[in-house]
């Protein structure tokens, strides 16, 4: 097996007297397809905001391909690999689709050559409209994101973290919000290109169905712990799972 992409040793995060994440130890490989569940206030979203820098942990470590980055900022983060989507997608409503995406890359690119000559150039705009295509929403390219479905703007904020192909990418309830009708199809379309390119994916995720489907493997986290690690089906079938996670899953 080759070596781990992720690391985190026992991390820690106090918020005061109240410790949101504690011993939080796992690795992650190249190439690999993992969920995180759990009740709110779990731990989940603390987790992924400390490896990618929103939040420093308290103790504990992170290294990311052997390197350790733990308390870097979230561009330090970004700029070694690391992108990540949020639960409440971080788009501009009265831009298109394709200006979004224009602005992701120019964030990618660290704004080098300033905003408005860096969004005006013809080889950008190809690349965007590439990355449209890509993620199936070419057809979107020109429209006003306000006006999209809850499921397209959830698939351009997924796009847009992936500009750039880096070798890790987090999804934060990636499926929040969006009708039940939608979540498998817009799943779909948006973990095909990124396994295409060898990603390495974790996405936190309430819905069971869509953890089955997309996840080779799972962890559950409970009262900010991990309480299970394992393949999905084994680990969605064991009875401290089933208890405390997926019967709190949407408390």
């Amino acid at each position: 097996m080759s070596d781990p992409i992720l690391v985190t040793e026992n991390l820690e995060k106090r918020f005061g007297g109240v410790v949101a994440a504690s011993e939080i130890s796992l690795s992650l490989y190249p190439g690999e397809t993992l969920a995180v569940i759990g009740s709110n206030g779990a731990g989940k979203t603390t987790f992924v905001n400390m490896v990618t820098g929103y939040l420093k942990p308290s103790s504990g470590t992170i290294r990311f391909r052997g390197r350790d980055i733990t308390g870097s900022s979230p561009r330090k983060t970004a700029q070694a690999g690391i992108r990540r989507s949020f639960q409440i997608s971080q788009i501009f409503p009265q831009l298109t689709v394709l200006e979004n995406v224009m602005i992701a890359e120019i964030a990618a690119a660290d704004g080098k050559g300033g905003l408005r000559r860096a969004a005006l150039t013809d080889a950008r705009m190809q690349t965007g409209r590439a990355v449209l295509d890509r993620f199936g929403l070419g057809q979107h390219s020109d429209t006003a994101v306000g006006t999209l479905p809850q499921g397209i703007k959830k698939q351009l904020d997924i796009a847009m973290a992936a500009i750039n192909d880096p070798a890790l990418i987090l999804l934060d309830e990636p499926t929040s919000g969006v009708s039940s009708d939608e979540k498998i199809e817009m799943m779909e379309r948006v973990i095909a290109p990124l396994k295409a390119d060898d990603a390495t994916l974790l996405f936190i995720e309430h819905d069971m169905d869509i953890v089955t489907r997309f996840a080779e493997r799972t962890v559950a986290f409970y009262e900010g712990k991990i309480l299970a690690d394992g393949p999905t089906r084994e680990v969605l079938s064991e009875d401290d799972v089933r208890k405390y996670v997926i019967g709190g899953v949407h408390a």
